[in-house]
């Protein structure tokens, strides 16, 4: 039997990552995670992505390789990352035409740069994540990189 995986998506546009803020519970309001959920039984990875980030945003994501390690969750579920662009029209659209994200379930929705990563009140799985989120604003121009020799992808 599968254990329990949350996906997160690490949507990069322009050099920048959305996060967004939770609203609720009470005790975790205000704190900032990556987009993402709870992947129903026997929905791979990136299906559970997709359908996830269209729940909580509003759009349509192409999901790509795996980031950092898997993060155990209380309740021995495990959280798993991904790098993420946007895809489509399916959201609501700026000037420019490109698709924006709306803050469906949440209290926010914010583009962070590499710098301005660790001044966000990170929830403590996500925090686990920094350093590959770092280096993916780092070393990647479009979001998505493509799994090297040995790398993983759902």
């Amino acid at each position: 039997m599968r254990v329990g995986v949350v996906v997160a998506a690490a949507i990069v546009r322009d050099g920048l990552l959305l996060a967004q803020q939770r609203a609720r519970p009470a005790e975790l309001a205000g704190r900032w995670e990556l987009p993402g959920g709870l992947a129903e039984r026997g929905e791979p990875d990136d299906a559970a992505l997709i359908r996830e980030c269209g729940e909580e945003l509003g759009v349509l994501v192409r999901p790509g390789a795996r980031l950092g390690p898997d993060v155990t969750l209380p309740g021995g579920r495990v959280l798993r990352a991904y790098a993420a662009t946007l895809a489509t029209r399916r959201g609501a659209t700026g000037r420019d035409g490109r698709v924006e994200p709306r803050a469906v379930e949440h209290a926010a929705l914010r583009w962070v740069s590499a710098e301005q990563l660790d001044e966000l009140d990170w929830l403590e799985a996500d925090r686990v994540l920094l350093p590959a989120l770092h280096e993916l604003l780092g070393g990647q121009a479009n979001g998505v990189r493509r799994p090297g020799p040995g790398g993983r992808r759902a």
